[in-house]
C-alpha cells in the first residue's frame, strides 16, 4: 500500500502541468481509497490465477504419483486449460440450497470463509514494499484472521440440516482448534529472533550480511536445531489447519459422503476449495516469511556487484517468496497423496501428546539459545545426541510394551 502511494506521488510529481487540475486536487483519503482498490484487485487477481494452478498442479503430481497421466487434452500442453474450463462448469451448474436448511447461514458460509482467506493476504510481504499494510502485529493478525475459517465452517455444517455436514463442522473446528497450539508455539521461535511481530521485520531479520555470499545460512529454519524443528512442526500443523490429507477427516469421503459441504453445488462449493487453496499458499508464504528468508533469495548475489540490478533481482524479490511458497504447496499436495488418512483418536494424539509438548520444547530451547548462546557445531552436535536418546527410548519403550504383550 505504501508502495502504491508512493507512486502516486512520483507520477504526480513527474506529471507536472501535464496532471488535470481536479486529479492533482484529490485528498489523501481519495489515493489512499484508489490505492486500496488496486491491491484488493491484485490479491483477488493473484488468488483465481493460483487457484485454476494449484488445482492443476494437484491433478498432475497426483496423476504422476499413481502413474497415471491428469489433464492431457483441454488447452493443448498437458491440459492447462482443464482447471478454466471445471471454473466455468461449476459456474454454470444450479445452486441448489436444501428445502430444510438454513439460508442465510448455508449462503453465507461459503463466502465468510474465502473472506477470511481473502483477508490473510493484507500482512504477506512479498517485498519489503510489495505488502498492502505492514501492520507491527502482522503473525498475531493473521493467526486471528485464520480462525475465522471454523465459523465458517460450522455455518455452512450447521446451516446445511445434515448429520454428515455436521459431523464434518464439528470434527474440522475441533482439529483447528487444537492444531492452532502449536502453530502459534513453533512461530514465536521466529518472533523470539526477530523481536517482533511485524511480517516485514521478520523477514528483515534473515537478511545476509555485508560480504554474505550464503543468504540461507541467515535464515531462521536453520538458525539453530529448535528453530528447525519448530519449521516441521508448524508445516505438520498448517496440514491440519488447512483440512489436508493425513488430516482431512472432516471431509472424509469413506465415512462421511462430504464433510461440511456435502449439501453444497456449483459456485458455492468451489468457493471452499478455492478457500482451501488460498490457505495452503497463506500457510506456505508464512513458513516461508518466518523460516525461510521471505523474499531474500538462498544465495546473496549482490554481495558481489551492490549497483548491478540484476544481481539484485537474483539475490531478493518477489519472486522469491512466490517459487518458495509454491514449492511448499507442491509438497502439501505430496504428502496428501502418499500418507492415508489418520482416524479422529490419532489425531488429536499427535496434537496433544506429541506436537504440543514439542512445540513448548522448541520455544524453550530458542530462549535459552538467545540467552546462554554457544557455537553452532556444539549446538547441532548437542541436539543430534538428543534426538539419538529420543529415538532409543522410543524403541526401548516399544520393545517393553511388546514384550509384555507376548507374555
Amino acid at each position: 500500500m505504501d508502495g502504491l502511494l508512493q507512486l502516486f506521488a512520483w507520477l504526480l510529481k513527474q506529471g507536472g502541468a501535464k496532471i488535470p487540475a481536479f486529479v492533482s486536487a484529490l485528498p489523501g483519503w481519495a489515493w489512499y481509497a484508489i490505492a486500496l482498490a488496486l491491491a484488493a484487485g491484485a490479491v483477488i487477481a493473484f488468488i483465481s490465477v493460483y487457484g485454476m494452478l494449484a488445482v492443476w498442479l494437484e491433478r498432475k503430481i497426483s496423476a504422476h504419483i499413481q502413474d497415471r497421466l491428469g489433464p492431457m487434452y483441454v488447452g493443448g500442453w498437458h491440459g492447462w486449460a482443464q482447471s478454466i474450463a471445471d471454473g466455468l462448469k461449476l459456474l454454470l451448474k444450479e445452486d441448489i440450497v436444501p428445502a430444510q436448511a438454513d439460508g442465510i447461514l448455508f449462503r453465507t458460509a461459503p463466502y465468510l470463509l474465502f473472506a477470511a482467506a481473502f483477508a490473510s493476504f493484507v500482512c504477506i510481504p512479498f517485498d519489503g514494499l510489495a505488502v498492502v499494510s505492514d501492520l507491527n502485529v502482522g503473525l498475531f493478525y493473521l493467526l486471528a484472521i485464520g480462525s475465522l475459517a471454523i465459523v465458517g465452517v460450522l455455518m455452512g455444517a450447521w446451516g446445511s440440516n445434515n448429520k454428515w455436514s455436521l459431523f464434518g463442522g464439528m470434527r474440522s473446528a475441533a482439529q483447528i482448534i487444537s492444531y492452532e497450539i502449536p502453530v502459534g508455539l513453533a512461530l514465536m521461535c521466529a518472533v523470539l529472533l526477530a523481536g517482533s511481530l511485524s511480517m516485514t521485520s521478520l523477514v528483515e531479520a534473515q537478511a545476509a550480511g555485508p560480504g554474505q555470499v550464503l543468504a540461507f545460512t541467515s535464515w531462521f529454519g536453520l538458525h539453530n536445531p529448535w528453530c528447525m524443528v519448530a519449521m516441521v512442526l508448524y508445516f505438520i500443523g498448517a496440514l491440519a489447519e488447512c483440512n489436508r490429507a493425513p488430516f482431512d477427516i472432516p471431509e472424509a469421503e469413506s465415512e462421511l459422503v462430504a464433510g461440511f459441504h456435502t449439501e453444497y453445488s456449483g459456485m458455492r462449493f468451489s468457493f471452499f476449495f478455492l478457500s482451501e487453496y488460498a490457505n495452503m499458499f497463506v500457510t506456505s508464504a508464512i513458513l516461508s516469511v518466518c523460516f525461510l528468508g521471505g523474499w531474500y533469495g538462498p544465495v546473496n548475489l549482490a554481495a558481489y556487484g551492490t549497483d548491478n540490478l540484476l544481481l539484485k533481482a537474483a539475490s531478493a524479490g518477489p519472486h522469491w517468496l512466490i517459487l518458495k511458497s509454491l514449492l511448499l504447496v507442491c509438497v502439501q499436495i505430496w504428502v496428501r497423496w502418499t500418507l492415508p488418512r489418520l482416524r479422529v483418536d490419532q489425531l488429536m494424539t499427535v496434537c496433544w501428546k506429541y506436537m504440543i509438548p514439542l512445540a513448548f520444547a522448541c520455544v524453550a530451547g530458542v530462549a535459552v539459545f538467545l540467552v546462554y548462546p554457544v557455537g553452532g557445531k556444539v549446538l547441532w552436535a548437542g541436539f543430534l545426541a538428543l534426538c539419538i536418546l529420543a529415538v532409543g527410548g522410543l524403541r526401548l519403550s516399544d520393545w517393553v510394551a511388546r514384550r509384555r504383550m507376548a507374555a
